[in-house]
């Protein structure tokens, strides 16, 4: 039987966007847990959604500057059937003496995991990235989303042990980073900005 091949368009995301991309990112953190599936996000299973102020620091961060504190860069992963099928963001490290560095964020719908979706967005966003490091932090015991990382190249820093109680329960958090590049701290090609549009709030 002959292998599917998938395929995804990356790109930034647009203004018009945020709407979907909120109710997908709504339902992806439904998932967190769900079933007896691992966590994905330091949340309990019952408050595992979309909160105000979540969605408040994807709309404020997109249209600050990067290099500047609470920046937010988006990358979207467009189906075949135009659905979103996954998403990465880059932000800014909340250490102001720490602006070559950025903390990632990524997840990918129930419909498209297990198919190299993860890797496409992780490259997509470290060859935009004009800074020195990318960091993440990720629950260690959620093997298949450790596992595209260190496949792309991020580096184990430290597995810190109890480091969160979610749920009665005591998770592993294992930190990551991923070395860029050197020179400048910031590249021009930079994703557009654009206001925040409060009806989104």
């Amino acid at each position: 039987m002959a292998q599917r091949e998938y395929t995804w368009l990356i790109r930034t995301a647009a203004k018009a966007d945020l709407a979907p991309f909120f109710a997908y990112l709504d339902d992806h953190l439904r998932d967190n847990g769900a079933d007896g599936g691992p966590l994905f996000q330091p949340m309990p299973r019952g408050e595992s959604r979309l909160s105000g102020s979540m969605r408040l620091s994807f709309l404020k961060g997109l249209d600050i500057e990067v290099g500047s504190l609470g920046w937010r860069c988006l990358w979207l992963a467009i189906g075949p059937a135009g659905d979103i099928a996954g998403h990465i963001d880059l932000r800014s490290r909340p250490e102001m003496a720490a602006r070559h560095r950025a903390l990632l964020g990524m997840g990918v719908h129930r419909a498209h995991r297990c198919q190299g979706l993860a890797s496409s967005l992780i490259e997509t966003a470290t060859q935009w990235a004009g800074i020195g490091w990318i960091d993440l932090e990720v629950l260690s015991e959620n093997e298949p989303a450790v596992a595209p990382y260190l496949r792309t190249g991020f580096t184990m820093l430290a597995r810190v042990s109890d480091m969160l109680r979610i749920d009665g329960v005591g998770y592993n958090l294992t930190h990551m980073t991923r070395a860029l590049r050197w020179g400048e701290h910031f590249s021009i090609r930079l994703p557009a900005r654009f206001p925040v549009d409060a009806s989104l709030v």
